[in-house]
């Protein structure tokens, strides 16, 4: 039986645009061929990738999708989100107006419903990449609907059997809601929710200090809403380091968030003043009354409904599917890719993921996960972005480390730009260039961080970073300035008497 043709709202040309892409109402069903080179379940960033390339290089690929196709990052996650980033920050711009230099006519007004109309627009334009009509022409049937395992190599879907050589399980991750008593009686919205919104929510309370809650909170504030963040740890992004986290929690002060760290929630209920979401925090028992929750405190990988015992595969819920490093399950003829195998939930993860599982499924590769470097970044203002190791893994795998700080308080570029919150920490292997890792915290932290990525991978040493010559004046020059300090730990009391002796010598 065919899935329930799914909605997206509000109802508006945008949005019917959007699913002329991604879910067609009148698509018609693909004739299947008697065995595909790869059946893929799940139409996010790593079933997409993975189609397309098994397509272009002439194999036959059949791709399922009970939703939409784009998965969580166009439609509910990566896209959406950065759209509503980008417009509270021109609204934050604008009140910090007279820092540049500039007065505008008096206190600006946050059109919230401009606000989410250009959100659904922009996201229908992208979503054109991510179309049926597209990945057709490419050579893949597309299938939508429920998708089952019937045998170690067969799926069902639609009542309709596909046979495969190979198959890749990219069916991603979903939202959970915290296990708080009442929640689910008040009501609450999740990432998959939050989008459809076109009244901006007077007071809003956000659950989880992860990347997620602490973006959309953010966002909020700066759209105008009071918002309150309650976070069950010390620390915002508790898997950063503590200095980037702690000038993420001031930055929130400063945008006016009402922020609760190490606090607990106990129960929420209905009242007459909003939903009443009592707290504890520090000890002390808090209640604070909102109109809107958003949950955004965690994500369960989606293996329910597959019937993944038929195809022999070993799975849980909380791990999802089990693959091993070359992302291949107990049953050989299939692979995972994403999210639903993956703790890095990322959407550049799950492409590359989704590479190396067509690689080893089709092509006898040996590729491993492990050897890939893989840099992720939360998009707050400062954004903190972060690739390879963090200090303490270091330590608690052995390895000396070395730091080389730059505040951006001392880049040109960041002072001009009122920009100067952060900044650039590498960590080298103790005794060599080798990095190892590096966190940036800067407002375009998210680009500066491939500079260090592309290093790591290419094997290029903080020494020869020095020798990079970067555009003046630029927020990126932070990272020479970095490798110039390690540079300058090079210079050893014997060389510097040398070469004082060489200089004096040579007058």
């Amino acid at each position: 039986m065919s899935a329930v043709h799914p909605e997206v709202l509000p109802r508006d040309s945008h949005n019917a645009r959007l699913m002329a892409y991604v879910r067609p109402h009148e698509w018609p069903r693909p004739a299947p061929i008697p065995r595909y080179n790869l059946v893929v379940i799940g139409a996010g960033a790593a079933g997409l990738i993975s189609a397309a390339a098994v397509a272009g290089l002439g194999g036959k690929v059949a791709l399922i999708e009970r939703h939409l196709l784009g998965g969580d990052c166009l439609n509910v996650g990566c896209v959406p989100s950065k759209m509503l980033i980008r417009s509270s920050r021109v609204y934050a711009d604008y009140k910090n107006a007279e820092r540049f230099g500039a007065r505008g006519p008096g206190e600006v007004e946050v059109d919230f419903a401009l606000v989410m109309e250009r959100m659904r627009r922009l996201r229908a334009r992208v979503g054109q990449h991510d179309s049926a009509e597209r990945f057709r022409d490419l050579g893949v049937d597309v299938f939508f609907g429920d998708a089952q395992f019937s045998a170690p190599d067969a799926v069902v879907v639609d009542g309709v059997t596909l046979r495969f050589r190979k198959a890749l399980i990219a069916t991603g991750a979903r939202a959970t809601a915290p296990d708080i008593p009442g929640l689910a009686e008040a009501g609450y919205l999740t990432n998959e929710t939050v989008f459809n919104l076109t009244k901006r929510p007077r007071r809003l309370l956000v659950i989880g200090g992860g990347p997620l809650g602490c973006e959309l909170a953010q966002a909020f504030c700066r759209l105008g809403s009071e918002v309150a963040i309650v976070q069950n740890e010390p620390n915002f992004l508790p898997q950063e380091e503590r200095d980037a986290s702690q000038l993420l929690a001031m930055a929130f002060g400063r945008d006016g968030m009402h922020v609760h760290l190490n606090s607990q929630i106990e129960r929420v209920e209905r009242s007459e003043k909003g939903k009443a979401v009592h707290i504890v925090s520090d000890e002390k028992h808090i209640t604070l009354f909102t109109d809107e929750i958003l949950a955004g405190a965690g994500r369960a990988p989606s293996v329910q409904g597959l019937n993944l015992e038929a195809a022999e595969v070993a799975y849980d819920d909380t791990k999802g599917v089990h693959v091993d490093d070359h992302l291949r399950t107990s049953n050989p003829r299939v692979y995972a890719a994403g999210d639903v195998c993956l703790s890095a939930r990322f959407t550049h993860t799950a492409e590359a993921s989704a590479q190396i599982a067509v690689q080893n499924a089709l092509f006898h590769g040996r590729k491993k996960f492990s050897d890939l470097t893989i840099p992720w970044c939360t998009y707050t203002d400062p954004e903190i972005a972060h690739v390879g190791l963090y200090v303490r893994q270091a330590i608690e795998q052995g390895i000396p480390v070395r730091t080389f700080t730059i505040p951006m308080s001392d880049v040109d570029r960041a002072i001009t730009d009122g920009e100067d919150e952060g900044f650039v920490k590498i960590h080298v292997r103790g005794g060599t260039d080798e990095i190892i890792g590096a966190t940036i915290v800067a407002r375009h932290a998210g680009e500066m961080i491939n500079e260090i990525s592309l290093a790591m991978v290419a094997k290029i040493g903080l020494k020869t970073l020095a020798k990079v010559i970067h555009s003046y004046p630029t927020q990126a020059e932070a990272i020479r300035r970095a490798a110039d300090a390690y540079n300058k730990t090079r210079l050893t009391p014997r060389l510097k008497r040398l070469s004082t002796r060489w200089l004096a010598w040579t007058r």
